[in-house]
Parts: C-alpha cells; structure tokens; sequence
C-alpha cells in the first residue's frame, strides 16, 4: 500500500494526539507525524516555507491559543497552493460545529473522537485516490 507523506494534528489533548499517533504508526499509513498543541503554533510552522506542508490534518475544534475555527481563518489566509484534506475532531460535535463544517471549503469531513482505525484507513484510501 502506498503511502502518505505526513499527516498534521493538530490537538491539545495529548494522549488523544498518543493514541491517534500510535494507531496512524500501526497502520503504516503514513511517513510523518507532525503534532502541535494548538492553532497557532501550527499556523505559524505553515508560514515557515522551508517545512514541509502536511497531506492531512487532523483539527481539533476546541483548544485553547487558537481553537480549530480560528486556525481555519488563519488557514485560509495563507492562500496555500496545495489542496490540504482537513479533518475536524471533538468529542462531541454539536449541530453548529456540523453546521459550520459543512459550509467551511476547508473542511472534508468531521469525526468524533476517538477516532477509529477503520476510519483513519479510509481516510488514507481517500487522500492517496485523490
């Protein structure tokens, strides 16, 4: 199976970003794992044109500095020149955040947490057929 080349998550929770790095790592779907804490901190590594751009993000919406819906704000400032499959997750996704996502370009799909690897491996097929 082919594979992707990073996947970018992007969530305060730690152990959450642990399992869901652990499950990506055993299912060999990818080369790269890049985690950040919060927006911000991801917004600004995007900015740095010498790093890599990731192929995917996994988004938290809830975080503290820069939470998910202002990271896409900030996202769509960059006018970056690679189609970036993004993923919002949360726990407990209300009717406004699907509202929301569905009206957001950025946005390709929601997932609860936690995330499945059954659904991490149809992620995968999704980014690599497109």
């Amino acid at each position: 199976m082919n594979k992707i080349e990073t996947i970018c998550i992007i969530n305060d929770d730690e152990v959450y970003a642990f399992i869901i790095k652990k499950s990506i790592v055993k299912l060999s779907i990818c080369n790269h794992i890049t985690t950040f804490l919060n927006g911000e901190d991801a917004i600004n590594s995007f900015k740095n044109i010498s790093n890599i751009l990731p192929d995917i993000i996994l988004l938290d919406i809830h975080m503290p500095v820069m939470d998910g819906w202002s990271f896409l704000k900030e996202y769509e400032l960059l006018k970056l020149n690679k189609n970036i499959p993004i993923y919002l997750i949360s726990a407990q996704v209300s009717k406004n955040d699907s509202l929301k996502a569905a009206d957001n370009k950025f946005i390709t799909g929601v997932l609860e947490d936690p995330t499945d690897t059954d659904t991490l491996l149809k992620i995968s097929r999704y980014v690599l057929a497109n």
